[in-house]
């Protein structure tokens, strides 16, 4: 889809074929490429189309990054076209595994608010909240639409305020207070014969709309190369003048880290990671007509994979893995002292 491509002139259908053969292409991008794709179905009123993706992309030998998202999604999508029990399963599965990604969370959470089902919501989103919440100083930017969600569905249950709904007030940078964008009686203000009734609803609209854009706008992370140990090994075997950007492997993921803290510390926002592997670098340099022992690809190559949906937001929760693959929590291991 080109980027000045209006969404209402999208051929949603040829769209998610595009993707399906760049999927082909590119194997080591499948399952962003393929989600995308059945994004465009759904669109599309294809709904067993997108099942059948998600499905595809389940049933899949290579391993997913984000298997809980894939269910959570094929859940949301079964449930708009009749499959609620199917979708109930996936739900409770979703919630059973307890994923620490706080996307599969919202997914089904809304799913069930959008089916009414606001008590079962408002459980989701806590459960969530609880989970990936506990002894975070300041809650990253990938869970605000737990907070937002949860404060959203407790506002229509008329239920008061807590700790986390006043967090989600303070997190909530819109002119308009969440209190009266979540307000389940705005609904009546736009049958209002009242001028004024409607132009505050259109004000209200208008923040609420700027909200979203500002989300959906959000540049893709500024991203910091990784190298696996074999990968590296291999890299520097093939290119040995990239030996002094990497003297050592733990030398690369101490810089790693380095690196990323003193971006936090300067005020970049939406850092994370990209994980390389040497037939990826090799393909990117080729089609930079370039050689892949010239040390200036390297962060054009982190930035190509972050555009393409690769990156890892850092830093990680304290007590999930820790991105360098170490197999222990990020808390105890290149978080040890933040």
């Amino acid at each position: 889809m080109r980027p000045d491509t209006s969404a209402e002139h999208v051929d949603h259908n040829a769209e998610a074929a595009r993707l399906e053969r760049t999927a082909g292409l590119y194997p080591e991008d499948a399952e962003h490429l393929l989600l995308q794709a059945a994004a465009h179905l759904e669109l599309a009123g294809d709904r067993p189309g997108a099942t059948a993706l998600y499905d595809r992309l389940l049933s899949s030998s290579a391993p997913l990054d984000h298997p809980h998202l894939v269910r959570a999604l094929k859940a949301s999508n079964l449930w708009e076209y009749g499959h609620e029990a199917e979708a109930r399963a996936i739900i409770e599965g979703v919630r059973t595994s307890a994923p620490r990604d706080p996307a599969p969370w919202v997914i089904v959470a809304e799913a069930l608010e959008s089916h009414d089902e606001l008590e079962a919501a408002q459980d989701t989103f806590t459960q969530a909240a609880t989970l990936l919440l506990a002894d975070v100083p300041e809650p990253p930017y990938s869970t605000h639409p737990l907070l937002f969600g949860r404060h959203r569905v407790r506002r229509m249950l008329g239920v008061s305020h807590d700790d986390w709904d006043t967090l989600a007030d303070t997190l909530h940078s819109s002119p308009i207070p969440l209190d009266e964008l979540h307000d389940p009686k705005r609904v009546w203000s736009l049958g209002s014969d009242n001028p004024a009734e409607l132009q505050a609803e259109i004000t209200r609209l208008r923040a609420e709309l700027g909200t979203f854009r500002e989300a959906l706008s959000r540049p893709f992370p500024v991203a910091v190369l990784h190298w696996p140990t074999g990968e590296l090994t291999e890299l520097l075997t093939a290119y040995p003048p990239l030996s002094s950007e990497y003297p050592s492997h733990d030398e690369h993921l101490a810089t790693i880290e380095a690196s990323l803290r003193e971006l936090a510390a300067s005020g970049t926002p939406n850092l994370g990671i990209v994980t390389g592997t040497v037939p990826s670098y090799e393909a990117f340099a080729a089609s930079e007509a370039s050689s892949p022992a010239d040390a200036t690809l390297l962060p054009q190559y982190a930035t190509t994979l972050a555009a393409r949906g690769r990156a890892v937001a850092w830093p990680p929760q304290r007590r999930t893995g820790c991105w360098c693959g170490s197999g222990r929590v990020y808390g105890e291991c290149h978080g040890d002292g933040q």
